[in-house]
């Protein structure tokens, strides 16, 4: 299982990542705290010192086009949001 999705990369985590050392992830629904702990010293070799987790559900959201209205749902996913120890950093851009 494929605990990390992707990490979310928007103006306000890169403000909480500078200023309050914290840093987003897309996680698997079923993964808990411990896992996604886990998931990620092993991949970036940081210090996990807190986890946050928060799942949101999907909407319903409709259009009106030229054939009509099209209607569909948004995916539910969970957002973890890592607090690192003092002095550790995580560098998205350092593969590029």
């Amino acid at each position: 299982m494929s605990i990390i999705i992707k990490p979310i990369i928007t103006e306000k985590m890169t403000q909480m990542g500078e200023q309050l050392n914290r840093y987003g992830f897309i996680v698997d629904r079923r993964a808990n705290k411990i896992q996604i702990k886990k998931a990620i010293k092993d991949l970036y070799g940081v210090d996990v010192v807190e986890v946050n987790t928060m799942v949101y559900s999907g909407k319903n959201k409709s259009r009106f086009t030229k054939a009509g209205v099209i209607t569909g749902r948004t995916s539910t996913y969970k957002k973890a949001i890592i607090t690192l120890a003092e002095g550790e950093t995580i560098d998205f851009y350092s593969n590029i």
